[in-house]
């Protein structure tokens, strides 16, 4: 697989494989979208980080148009985000544990290999912003994300598409008890990632609205 396209699904991979679960979260942590390690990532913060995404694909689409297409192809752009922010601090913990760490001069050397086979710096930013939903602000810091995982999956003498490589994220993962708002789906600790849950609760409080007398 192109090492781009290879790296960059970092962010996915888990998605893609992952089962339908229960939900387990709980209100024991108000306006939290997730807790990791035990901080909250705050809705208004998955909000922003949304927003980001969103100002700077209709910067791209050039008019309400496009954009409107644009937004109608991501419509889970708030899970994805959520998951990439999860991961990253899974991924940040499990090369903690493995004694790795990434260098800016790791991240700038990263970047200049992937704008050499784009064709330059812009050309990355719209390719991650279309294929990934990174805005362009958000650049360096995926790839340090992408830097971390090469690094870990060398030191574990594997590569970051073999089980050793996700077996090591999974004891980071359950190390720090990620605990997701059922809102935002679930977090499966085996599979490395935030997946949809089955809420029959939301169907049954809704209709139970809709039969109340106006």
């Amino acid at each position: 697989m192109h090492r781009r396209r290879r790296t960059a699904l970092l962010l996915s991979a888990a998605i893609a494989a992952a089962p339908l679960l229960t939900a387990c979260g709980s209100d024991s942590h108000p306006g939290a979208a997730a807790v990791v390690g035990g901080q909250k990532i705050t809705v208004s913060q998955l909000e922003n980080r949304v927003n980001e995404v969103r100002s700077a694909q209709r910067a791209a689409a050039g008019d309400q148009a496009n954009y409107a297409r644009v937004v109608a192809g991501t419509g889970s752009l708030t899970r994805q985000t959520l998951h990439g922010m999860l991961l990253d601090e899974v991924l940040h913990r499990a090369a903690q544990d493995a004694g790795v760490s990434v260098t800016r001069r790791d991240v700038q050397e990263l970047r200049a290999g992937v704008e050499q086979q784009l064709g330059g710096a812009k050309a990355l930013e719209a390719a991650w912003l279309r294929e990934y939903g990174i805005p362009p602000q958000r650049v360096d810091d995926n790839l340090r994300l992408q830097a971390e995982a090469q690094k870990l999956a060398a030191k574990l003498g594997t590569s970051t598409d073999q089980p050793a490589f996700w077996k090591a994220l999974s004891k980071a993962s359950e190390e720090l008890g990620v605990d997701v708002n059922p809102r935002y789906g679930a977090w499966d600790v085996q599979k490395v990632g935030r997946v949809d849950v089955k809420t029959p609760w939301v169907r049954e409080v809704t209709a139970t609205t809709q039969q109340q007398p106006t």
